[in-house]
């Protein structure tokens, strides 16, 4: 006998509709003005809800901003892991994870500063603070994948090398204020190569 599942409630759809639009109008004002610029009264009017209601699915702005951020990493992520596959030369393909994920922070540079900003000092408990650092969980994951493959030879050390360069792809993101996309994916480049190709080899 088989198990059916039923299909979402009129509850479950009408919460899956007001999150749909909240996630939508704070997108759609973070990227037209910049996360400082835009206030949540302005996110629950475009929204069509009220504000006591935007604050049952984010508490502030931050965590509009990683709700909203999440789901661009998490796409960006696997771009990069996808690209990275078709990838021989092991600093190519890590930088083909990284390329991405540095292209999603960059789209708008402040709203992309204070992201990683709301990763590093949120509300561990918050649900979309611990969805932001399962991300970069899995970033070092796919980095660590690339430094496993077969004459690598980086297997006894892959995940912690893969924090390390997490680490630097988070800094230069967070550093530069006006660098374009090569510009972060260049210096991460840099400090790289002094990593994964001892004497810049």
């Amino acid at each position: 006998m088989s198990v059916t599942s039923r299909p979402p409630g009129r509850r479950e759809r009408n919460k899956q509709d007001k999150l749909d639009r909240i996630v939508a109008a704070a997108r759609d004002l973070f990227a037209e003005r910049g996360v400082d610029d835009v206030t949540t009264q302005e996110i629950a009017e475009r929204a069509d809800i009220g504000a006591g209601t935007l604050f049952l699915y984010a508490r502030n702005k931050g965590e509009l901003l990683l709700l909203v951020q999440n789901a661009a990493y998490a796409q960006s992520l696997e771009r990069g892991a996808r690209d990275a596959a078709r990838t021989d030369d092991a600093l190519d393909a890590v930088l083909a994870v990284v390329r991405p994920v540095v292209e999603c922070n960059r789209a708008q540079v402040e709203n992309g500063r204070t992201y990683l900003r709301e990763m590093v000092f949120g509300d561990p408990e918050e649900p979309h603070h611990r969805e932001a650092l399962t991300i970069a969980g899995r970033t070092e994951e796919a980095i660590a994948d690339v430094l496993r493959r077969p004459g690598v030879g980086r297997s006894d050390d892959a995940e912690v090398l893969a924090r390390v360069v997490s680490s630097v792809m988070f800094l230069a993101m967070a550093a530069s204020a006006d660098g374009s996309v090569d510009d972060v994916v260049d210096e991460v480049r840099r400090q790289l190569t002094a990593v994964l190709r001892p004497g810049g080899r």
